[in-house]
């Protein structure tokens, strides 16, 4: 059993992304705040630049945040067909346990 102060790489990976995604937004919203509240009184073409690049941020923040890492298990999830479960277990070389039950 593993301390609660030590924690693995999966959580070091999700705290990571989450704070990337904060950081991102955080930039996002200064952007936004500062082309109209400041850089607007000096030139407005460069603060619709700013609001252009603040617009692509969002997107771009989601799928940093929900992006699959190699600790994420998601390709051997049961899709709820059973026969093609099965064809795919039997590609993986993996026996399910219920097929297990069901033959012996």
């Amino acid at each position: 059993m593993r301390p609660s102060c030590v924690r693995s790489y999966s959580e070091g990976v999700y705290a990571r992304r989450r704070r990337v995604y904060f950081w991102m937004m955080g930039a996002c919203l200064v952007l936004f705040v500062g082309a109209w509240a400041v850089v607007r009184l000096f030139s407005i073409p460069v603060a619709i630049g700013m609001c252009v690049v603040a617009m692509v941020i969002p997107p771009v923040a989601a799928m940093v945040a929900n992006r699959r890492g190699p600790e994420d298990r998601w390709w051997d999830d049961p899709s709820g067909d059973r026969q093609s479960d099965e064809w795919w277990d039997e590609l993986d070389g993996k026996k399910r346990r219920d097929q297990d039950e069901d033959r012996g």
